[in-house]
């Protein structure tokens, strides 16, 4: 179905891809794995038609193609789901599902009727049943997931490359897109299925291509590739899968005084009385399933979602108006889950991004220093190990993993009080999550608070103190210190 042939790009000097080889055949799901900056995201671009090679060429049956853009992509029989769905939330869901493609009657207008109704069918059997002519916003990022897979599978197309696609499902969405694929699959359809998660590769891939540093350094089957083989394919060195220790010291006792408090916060249909309180050098977990209001919660604290009812404390302190101004000064930085739609600004420089909180701190009088800034780029890209070509590369050229490092730092560089997180290790690697939970003890240790949202539960119970589970934007249960295990917080969120 497709070969990719000595497919090599280059960024600034720096080799993303090095010529690059593989084949993926008809009806064949595929997986394709490495670490962050490996170019995984860069060769799903090429084969979208978002970029195009320096050299080595694309076959599609045999036939060289060359793509000027995306549309070309799409017209080759090549559809591209995206980690971040590049769908447009203030248009309908139905018309985001059959946009450029909608039944059109006898003076070639759209049919409304007809678009709502094919909309309808589609969804349908994927499991998804929402009113079609409502915007995409109003569902959750798993809905809109599902939305982007179906628009891509109902496209006839003859490839679908697959980026991180389950990396904000439920389980019951993930039965979902496994059963989405293996319908492809028996349709004779080829996937090219980019992960993070070696459960689903195994669950759903036939073979497996390992990139690492921008080279192909393995393909095959993936019956009997051991986990741990491949792993150690992956990061280029022997995998010895250690638990990492919880604390790397002793820290200091949690103070009486929580670090932060939020009281009964309440939002019309997305929370009800939501309260909890962070002390320093404590991890609290949110859990709940799809819907639940984690994020919620957490944007309430920030300020970014207005609440009609309740009250955020900062060190004892009540604050009358918050905001997300006022949540900054007061020191409560927010990763959100939506990194490329809420976090990252593209365009910009890594430096850039980074600073950009931090800059009413770095100034004196409205004047900016740049060599202040320069030293606390250069030491965040150190501690945290961004790789990027220089701190002037534009973020949005950065891979998944390392623009998430890059918005962590921009909170870090704030030397913030409380630190809330909305899936941090979605989309990374293996590597780089084991480096993300090292993280988290060593700032917990430094005494800082911490809220750390996650669909993962093995995450919640490796890394959290504590964990409040929520349902319908509620508080059901909030289990502490020897309770916080995985049986029962599975239990919890089987309640919720």
């Amino acid at each position: 179905m497709l070969q990719v042939a000595g497919v090599l790009k280059t960024f600034q000097g720096t080799t993303a891809l090095d010529h690059v080889t593989l084949s993926v055949r008809a009806g064949e799901v595929h997986g394709l794995v490495g670490g962050n900056g490996a170019g995984k995201s860069t060769l799903v671009k090429i084969l979208s038609g978002a970029l195009q090679p320096d050299a080595g060429e694309l076959r599609l049956l045999g036939a060289p193609v060359r793509f000027a853009g995306p549309a070309d992509a799409r017209r080759a029989g090549i559809a591209t789901v995206h980690q971040e769905t590049n769908l447009v939330p203030t248009m309908s869901i139905a018309r985001n599902l059959l946009l450029g493609r909608e039944p059109r009657g006898r003076l070639g207008l759209i049919d409304a009727a007809a678009v709502h109704d094919r909309a309808e069918q589609v969804l349908a059997g994927y499991g998804l049943r929402a009113d079609v002519r409502r915007p995409l916003g109003t569902l959750g990022e798993g809905a809109r997931q599902i939305v982007a897979l179906a628009r891509a599978a109902s496209a006839d197309a003859r490839l679908v490359v697959m980026d991180e696609p389950a990396s904000s499902l439920q389980h019951a969405d993930l039965e979902t897109l496994f059963a989405a694929v293996a319908r492809l699959r028996a349709e004779g359809r080829s996937v090219v299925y980019v992960t993070h998660r070696l459960e689903e590769l195994y669950e759903i891939c036939d073979r497996v291509t390992v990139l690492r540093d921008g080279r192909v350094v393995h393909t095959g089957p993936l019956a009997g590739l051991d986990r741990l083989r491949l792993v150690s394919l992956m990061l280029g060195r022997p995998f010895h899968p250690v638990e990492p220790p919880r604390v790397t010291g002793e820290p200091s006792p949690p103070a009486d005084l929580p670090v932060l408090e939020a009281k009964g916060l309440t939002r019309r249909h997305v929370l009800d009385g939501v309260s909890l309180a962070m002390r320093a050098g404590e991890v609290v977990g949110l859990g709940g399933l799809l819907g639940a209001g984690r994020s919620e919660t957490a944007r309430a604290i920030a300020g970014a979602l207005p609440v009609d009812a309740g009250q955020v404390t900062v060190a004892g302190a009540p604050a009358r108006r918050w905001s997300v101004r006022s949540a900054v000064r007061a020191g409560i930085g927010l990763v959100p889950e939506n990194r490329a739609g809420e976090g990252i600004v593209p365009a910009l420089s890594v430096r850039d991004n980074i600073a950009l909180a931090a800059l009413p701190r770095l100034s004196r009088a409205g004047i900016v220093s740049d060599a202040r800034i320069d030293r606390i780029v250069a030491t965040f890209m150190r501690r945290l190990g961004i790789k990027a070509v220089s701190p002037r590369q534009p973020a949005g050229e950065l891979s998944g993993g390392n623009q998430q490092k890059v918005l962590l730092a921009r909170w870090l560089a704030t030397h913030p009080r409380v630190l809330l997180l909305d899936e941090p290790t979605r989309g990374v690697d293996v590597a780089t999550k084991l480096e993300m939970q090292a993280l988290l003890d060593e700032l917990a240790v430094d005494g800082l608070a911490i809220l750390l949202i996650s669909s993962d539960v093995s995450e919640l119970v490796e890394n959290c103190d504590s964990v409040v589970v929520l349902r319908d934007g509620a508080i059901t249960e909030q289990l502490t210190g020897p309770e916080v295990t995985e049986d029962r917080l599975l239990a919890a969120l089987a309640r919720s």
